[in-house]
């Protein structure tokens, strides 16, 4: 995968409905939203998007779920 992208464009693409994997991830600095990162990987299961980030020893991703709305606020979560 790994692909720069921002996140209004991961929001649109194929993406849209999955848990998102991001590395180097660019934060906005007044609303601390994700406005762009490298994607590593997705899954609808976030579960098991978790589990493959750990196997692959990916220590400082931010997962997020790209919504249906690209203006909505990503949900965060973090690998178990």
């Amino acid at each position: 995968m790994n692909q720069h992208i921002s996140w209004q464009e991961l929001c649109r693409s194929s993406f849209k409905g999955l848990w998102v994997a991001l590395d180097n991830c660019r934060y906005d600095s007044r609303t601390r939203k994700p406005v762009a990162g490298t994607v590593v990987d997705a899954d609808p299961e976030l579960t098991e998007l978790a589990s493959r980030i750990r196997e692959d020893g990916r220590c400082s991703c931010t997962i997020l779920y790209c919504a249906e709305e690209p203006g909505s606020s990503p949900l965060h979560a973090r690998p178990a």
